[in-house]
Order: C-alpha cells, then structure tokens, then sequence
C-alpha cells in the first residue's frame, strides 16, 4: 500500500465544510425552536376551543335533560294516576265517613254500603277492612268490626295501628288510643324504624295525642336516643348526615356573576364551589328562619287529626315508592336547570327520605330538613330541629371548616396563551407586563419566518444585472438574447418586489394582530383581577352570615315546640 498524505489544501476543505455543516445544524435548531414555538400556539389555541365546544356540549345535554326530566315527570304523574287512582277514592272516603259522622247527616248503612264496596274494588289494599272496621265501629257491629281490624293488621299492622291509634283519638277515646300508640311502638326498633313513625312525631308536636300518650311518646323518644348515642361513631354519623341534609339546601351559583372569572380562570370551578357554600349561610338561614315562623294551626283537633290522616293513607303506600322516588330525582333536574350530576347527588342524599326503614336520627333529619319527602308537618320539623340542635350546630360547623379549607390563595387566569396566577387581584402591573412580555416573544417569532428568501433578495439586484446585461448584448447585436435577458431582469425585479410587498403585508396583518391580541388581553387581565377583588369581599360578607345561623341553633329547645291543646297537662323530658 502506497503512503497517502493529507495536504494542507485538504484539511482547509474539510475545515470549511464541517463549518458549513455546523452553520446548516444552527440553522436548523433555530428553525426547529421556531415550530414548537408555533406548535404550542397551536395546541393552547385548540385547547381554549376545546373548552368552547366542550361548554357548548354541556348546554346543550343539560337543555336535552331539562326536556326529558319534565316529560318525565308529566308521564309519572299520569303513570300513578293510572295505577293508583282507584286508592285516592278509599283515601277521600276515609275523611268523608269521619266527617258524615260528625254531621250525622247521612245514614248509618250508607256508609257500611260505601265501605263494603270499596272493600270489593280494591282488594289486598290495607285500608279497605279499615273503613270496614270504622263503618261497622259507628253503627255499632263489633263483630264485623273485629272480623275487618283484624283483616287490616294481617294486610299492614303498622299502618292500621297507626289508622287506628288517629282515630281514636279524634273520638276523644284517649285510653284506646294510648293502646293503639303502645302497638305501633313496641315494635319499633330505633336502629331500624319505621319512616311511618313520622306520624306519631307529627302529632305529638302538633299536641294532638292527648297527656296520657306524652308519657310514652317522650320517654321513648329519650330511650331510643339514648341507646344509638351508645353505638361506636355515633357522633360521627350524626355529623356526616347533617352535613348532607345542610347540604342539600346549597343553590347553585348565578350565570351572570363574574363573567370574567368564569371563562378566564381554570380556578373557577373551585371558586363556584366555595362560592356556594359561601351563599348557603343565608340560605339555611333562612329556612329555618321560615321553619319557625311558620303561624301554629289555628284548626281544630279533629281537624288537624284529619290532616294527619291524609298524609298517613295518601303517601305512605310502598307501591308507589319507585315512582315517587324517580319523580323527586326528576324534579331535582329540573330544579338544577339540567344539570344531571348535581341531581344524582342530592339523589343520594335524599334517598333515605324513600326508604321504608331507618335510624330514627336519620327520621329526625329527614323530617327537620326533608319535610317534602318524608311528609313532615312544621310542628315535626320544628321539633325535629330543637331536639337536634346539637348534632345540626357540629354539622354546621364542619361545613362552614370544609369549605373555607377549600378557599385557593391562588386564583389562575389564563387569557389565551397567557397562564399566571394572583392572590387578591393587586399584581396588576406585574401580570400585565409578563403578558406584554409574552406576546412580544409570540411576536417576534411568529414574525421571524416572514421574511424575503435569499432568491427573492438576489432577485432586485440580480434582476437588475441581467437586464443591464441584456441591453448590452443588444447594443452588440444579438437583439433576440438581449431581449430574453432584459425580459427576464425585469421579471425577477417584479418579482422581488411583489414578495417583498406581500411579506410586508403579512407583517403588518401580524403586527395588528398581536397588537389586538395585546389589547385585549390588557382589558381581560384588568377585568379578571377587579372580579378577583369583588369575588374575596362578597366571599367575605357572605361567609361570616354563618355566625348567625350558629345563634340562631343555641336559643332553640324542644320542649318549646311541643304544642299543648288545652286538655293538656304535660311535662316533657326528652334528653
């Protein structure tokens, strides 16, 4: 193999060709930063779209369900119409023999017709041998009267004791209905009781069940709480279920507030949130504001007890339950305007409301903060509220802690590409000069590709070259290549000069728009941060109204909201 020098002429090319290399490399880089920068535009401008459309889509499945929930409940209503109808004529027929009575206007074997045929249209209804057993009971048939109470208890001993135990006591037959009362709760089981015993509470608030019945009612009142205050997490429980109740009361917050905030701050669901429960303050305020001021009935005992017998006959029938229950969740989506998730939730929570069987503080909260679903008076509210104030007032507490814990020093704005935070709206000039900042940079690049090309630069000067190189070779005879020269100079002049007018076009249409863009994201951040301000002074006001609902429990009592009819002597002792 022969000897192979490198000569110095050599090592100058190689030199000069890795340079070469290296300034195409750097060239590239640079080119390369300049598309992740128009890159990234891209994704955060498809990403604000992203969150339009996706917004559009939450409207528009929140109109769709709005639209479903009311012919929903229309057909449910109909539905019960269709299947329970028939009841609603045992039902009305209970209060007219009461009354027929009263009057004693109509005869006696007209109501014992009435009673025997509804006792054949519906049969396997609980209610129908009741009506059988109070005809035979007023013309004075105890047989008959024996033989239908006894078909009545076999159908549904709870209810009929409870039928019974009204009746009674409408008829002023204190002692029967005290045996009636002692029936039903004996066996009742306060780890699992009866959501019919909102009855009883409503007519022991409402005074209604006479001084002998106190005694029982309010002793075992003391020894169910007293056994369930002995459970492991009691406590806990009552605080959890509390909550919950409180909870449901929450209203959702206005759409025209803070408009700023809503569409420029990812922070705005958690500001909605603490917002919310901000406002409910006011709002339990005032419902249990209501709750007491509510005028005591000024009926008479017979007819508040008839009152008391339409709720128990009307909407305790458990065939009905799965259509009210999916009537109330209905009724929730229309309530929150569509909004399916918030429905389900307090679906949830007021699922206990439809269940047949409960702790009996769970009873207390569902008639207290419930009364629409557990069809509770607002003498069993009022006492249901007075007896539970303790475990309300911790309840309220807790709620009141859990929503300030979630109250962001931080709050986001996010204009576009812009994404910075403030704590109470007072950086202004800093935010605005870090977006300033920012759209100069986005400026600058977007700007920095739009340039002539090297050939379209070399064009004028080049152009002008070969024209002048045309001329001269037409002075010199050879017209015709002269000709095609001085054409194509002045081709290439055109040519120059239109990209060099449609770049600069370009620029300017890019310089207005990162100048709008500056502009406007100027007036946004100053609105954003104003809304900021606003949103901690109303947080502010609104929260502290919670020292007034915390008042407001300590001055309640239950013996104060048990009413006493005159021929009441009573004392309570209930915790």
């Amino acid at each position: 193999m022969s000897d192979y020098k490198i000569s110095y002429a050599n090592l100058c090319a190689i030199e000069n060709s890795l340079a070469a290399i290296g300034n195409n490399l750097q060239a590239i880089d640079n080119n390369v930063g300049q598309v992740n920068d128009n890159v990234k535009i891209v994704y955060d401008e498809l990403g604000a779209l992203a969150r339009d459309f996706h917004s559009f889509v939450q409207l528009q499945l929140r109109a769709n369900a709005l639209s479903k929930a009311q012919q929903r409940v229309i057909q449910i209503r109909q539905e019960l119409e269709k299947r329970f109808g028939h009841y609603d004529i045992v039902r009305r027929t209970t209060t007219g023999i009461l009354q027929a009575d009263d009057l004693g206007i109509v005869k006696r074997n007209t109501i014992s017709n009435a009673t025997e045929e509804l006792m054949l249209s519906t049969p396997g209804y609980w209610l129908a041998p009741c009506l059988v057993a109070l005809a035979a009971w007023i013309n004075d048939q105890p047989e008959l009267a024996e033989r239908a109470l006894k078909e009545g208890l076999k159908r549904n001993d709870e209810k009929t004791s409870l039928f019974f135990a009204l009746i009674c006591r409408r008829a002023d037959r204190k002692s029967a209905a005290l045996k009636w009362t002692r029936r039903y709760l004996a066996d009742q089981d306060e780890e699992n009781i009866d959501r019919k015993t909102v009855i009883i509470l409503d007519a022991f608030a409402s005074g209604l069940l006479g001084p002998d019945t106190e005694g029982v009612v309010s002793r075992q009142i003391g020894e169910w709480l007293e056994r369930l205050a002995q459970r492991p997490g009691f406590v806990e429980q009552q605080t959890k279920q509390w909550s919950d109740a409180i909870n449901l009361k929450r209203k959702p917050f206005g759409t025209d507030d803070y408009t700023y905030l809503r569409k420029y701050s990812k922070t705005w669901p958690v500001l909605q949130d603490i917002m919310e429960g901000a406002m409910l303050h006011a709002e339990i305020l005032a419902y249990f504001t209501a709750i007491f001021e509510q005028a005591t009935s000024n009926d008479t005992l017979k007819a508040q007890l008839d009152e008391i017998l339409n709720t128990l006959v009307s909407e305790f029938d458990e065939e009905e339950l799965p259509l009210r229950k999916e009537e109330r969740y209905n009724q929730f989506v229309i309530d929150f305007d569509g909004d399916e998730d918030r429905a389900r939730r307090n679906m949830v929570i007021e699922q206990t409301t439809f269940e047949e069987r409960k702790d009996f503080t769970q009873l207390l909260t569902d008639a207290a903060m419930k009364p629409q679903s557990s069809h509770a008076s607002a003498s069993a509210q009022k006492f249901a509220l007075a007896l539970s104030k303790d475990w309300v007032s911790d309840a309220y507490n807790d709620v009141v802690a859990q929503n300030r814990m979630k109250i962001p020093n931080e709050i986001e704005i996010n204009v576009d590409t812009f994404n910075d935070k403030t704590t109470d709206g007072q950086n202004e000039t800093e935010l605005i000069e870090k977006f300033t900042a920012l759209v100069d940079k986005e400026k600058a690049s977007a700007l920095a590709p739009v340039v002539l090309t090297a050939f379209n630069k070399f064009c004028k000067w080049g152009g002008c070259a070969v024209g002048v190189i045309g001329l001269l070779m037409m002075l010199t005879g050879s017209i015709l290549l002269g000709l095609i020269a001085v054409i194509a100079g002045i081709g290439m002049v055109i040519n120059h000069y239109s990209k060099k007018k449609a770049v600069e076009q370009l620029r300017r249409e890019l310089e207005a728009k990162f100048e709008e863009k500056r502009e406007t994201g100027m007036q946004i951040i100053r609105a954003a941060l104003a809304e900021v301000v606003d949103f901690r002074a109303e947080f502010a006001e609104k929260d502290a109204e919670s020292q007034k609902v915390i008042d407001f429990l300590e001055q309640l009592s239950p013996e104060q909201y048990i009413r006493k009819h005159a021929d009441s002597s009573r004392r309570i002792k209930v915790r």
